[in-house]
């Protein structure tokens, strides 16, 4: 298996709150937003009923962004791709990584978050031309490899919205927000980058979905920064520990497995491959601990 601890360069750093307390947002949501959010009758999800996935037109390659050989995979975005169908029939058959990479779910605890944008007042489309490039959210790396965004919202009357990354260089690039069903792909953890606000409407709801590498011989710079604010820390930290032990004895069971292959074809021990292999698990563990840091109950 190989070993990437000392073949790529560090993740940047990720900034987020520094409270030591989780917290609840401080604004209620408007009562006609919850009643327009429930159904009449529940129904179990069937990925063949209720999605239909296409591939995305096009995507931004890392390279295309100055970031050659960073992070986990080569694509740093995609365009908007379809998700959910407008009516709810067809059954999409494709197969397709948009992140150019076989990614799972981060882990339970983290299935998603919802970001709701509520305006009481309808901000016409022609002041964005006043005021472009209005950020919704600071410069910033995410605490996930990649994340999946999916627009719940009707955005036929907003203008903006884009998703703005910033290459080394100090350039910008804009990819395109997703539509009501569609989404977008972006390798977050290892690009700097924002959310440019949407002006007009009345709402925006996004869900955030993380995702980290099925393989566990991938690198994993997965953090906790993003979270902590925001969770019940005893969960959160469950989660994440459990996710991270499960990964700790699955890269030990391949590297067993090699060992004996190394055996059974009658090659000799390598004390560099083995060290530097015990290396890297030491630095997972050391990462692992270092996100466990104390948090007080939340409110």
């Amino acid at each position: 298996m190989p070993y990437i601890a000392d073949s790529r360069p560090a993740p940047p750093t990720v900034i987020g709150p520094a409270t030591k307390k989780a917290t609840r947002p401080s604004d209620p949501l408007p009562q006609s937003l919850i009643d327009g959010a429930r159904v009449a009758k529940k129904e179990v999800f069937d990925a063949g009923k209720h999605l239909n996935f296409s591939p995305p037109k096009g995507v931004t390659t890392m390279k295309e962004i100055g970031l050659d050989g960073r992070g986990i995979s080569p694509i740093a975005a995609s365009e908007p791709f379809p998700l959910s169908p407008p009516k709810q029939s067809g059954k999409s058959e494709a197969k397709y990584s948009v992140a150019g990479v076989d990614l799972v779910q981060a882990f339970d605890y983290e299935i998603a978050n919802i970001n709701i944008s509520v305006k009481k007042d309808c901000v016409a489309g022609s002041d964005y031309k006043q005021e472009p490039d209005v950020s919704a959210f600071a410069w910033h790396y995410d605490s996930f490899p990649f994340v999946c965004v999916t627009m719940l919202s009707d955005c036929s009357n907003m203008v903006g919205g884009e998703t703005a990354i910033r290459t080394p260089a100090g350039d910008i690039k804009k990819i395109r927000g997703p539509e009501m069903g569609t989404a977008v792909v972006i390798q977050g953890r290892y690009i700097e980058h924002q959310a440019l606000k949407a002006i007009g409407g009345l709402e925006r709801i996004s869900m955030v979905t993380p995702f980290r590498p099925r393989d566990p011989s991938i690198r994993d710079e997965l953090v906790l920064t993003g979270s902590r604010a925001i969770s019940n820390w005893s969960e959160l930290y469950h989660g994440f520990t459990g996710y991270r032990l499960e990964l700790l004895e699955d890269r030990l069971r391949l590297k067993m497995k090699e060992e004996q292959k190394r055996v059974d074809t009658k090659r000799p021990f390598s004390i560099p491959n083995m060290t530097a292999f015990l290396r890297e698990q030491i630095f997972f563990l050391e990462a692992t601990v270092a996100e466990l840091t104390p948090v007080e109950e939340m409110d």
